[in-house]
């Protein structure tokens, strides 16, 4: 009988060590996803990306619903080989504020609200769907969306809301403003798998990317709100109207102090 109380004793003091052995495991978590996504953040400060968590989605995508002759366009350039042009347009048209904020423009988002509460109570009267309703993400915030992360529905958009976040902290800490601005522009979607200033220069125009003039640049910004419904190639009314908006927003901002330097 006392081996048995022995061995039960024995068994009661291993019981809490396991224990404590998974919840150390469990606490190290938060630290070993930190350190790898600060990291992931540092390495691609340095290191061009091969490709974006949102070309790879794309692709697997395709696989999934049968499409073997799907092909993702993606040459990476340097932001000194693009036409200054080309990011001037995409911080006129996205984020104007993009030199001074830290990744979160507050300001646009209480504008973006009260536009978008303006627009639902307008469909409400008329028995309408809502339309033209305002986005505030910042370049910051799209490039974290693009490279690391996913689209997202339901309940996984909201956690991909809260590493959006995260992973714009990061950006800001870790890498300049030129870096953010050079890494959107090539991994933007300007066409149905068409990724980058590159690709859809030679994809719509015949031409590299550096010999962008202003009006096609802003043709290609035109059409990243919706770049599968949109072509820059074939520009229609609203590609039309609104690349004529971003021209005049140019010119308005001009280069210096706006497109920041590597």
């Amino acid at each position: 009988m006392s081996g048995d109380r022995k061995r039960a004793r024995q068994a009661g003091r291993r019981e809490p060590s396991r224990a404590r052995r998974w919840l150390r495991r469990l606490l190290w978590l938060p630290v070993l996803f930190v350190g790898a996504t600060v990291l992931q953040v540092l390495v691609l400060r340095f290191v061009d990306p091969p490709f974006s968590a949102f070309m790879a989605e794309r692709q697997l995508a395709a696989w999934v619903e049968g499409d073997w002759d799907y092909r993702t366009a993606y040459d990476w350039r340097d932001l000194g080989a693009m036409a200054p042009s080309l990011p001037l347009a995409l911080v006129a048209a996205e984020d104007q504020r993009f030199p001074v904020h830290h990744g979160f423009d507050f300001e646009a988002i209480r504008q973006a609200q009260v536009h978008n509460e303006r627009m639902q109570a307008r469909a409400e009267r008329r028995n309408q769907p809502v339309r033209h309703l305002r986005g505030a993400s910042t370049i910051s915030q799209q490039t974290a969306k693009n490279l690391f992360l996913w689209q997202g529905e339901g309940a996984s958009r909201w956690l991909r809301k809260g590493l959006e976040a995260w992973y714009t902290v990061l950006m800001e800490a870790f890498w300049p403003k030129a870096r953010i601005l050079e890494v959107y522009a090539n991994i933007a979607e300007f066409g149905d798998g068409i990724y980058g200033a590159q690709a859809a220069s030679r994809s719509y125009f015949g031409k590299d990317a550096v010999q962008l003039t202003p009006a096609e640049s802003a043709s290609l910004a035109a059409v990243l709100p919706s770049p599968r419904r949109y072509s820059a190639g074939r520009p229609g009314p609203y590609v039309e109207r609104r690349s004529g908006g971003i021209q005049r927003q140019m010119r308005h901002l001009g280069r210096d102090g706006v497109v920041p330097q590597r």
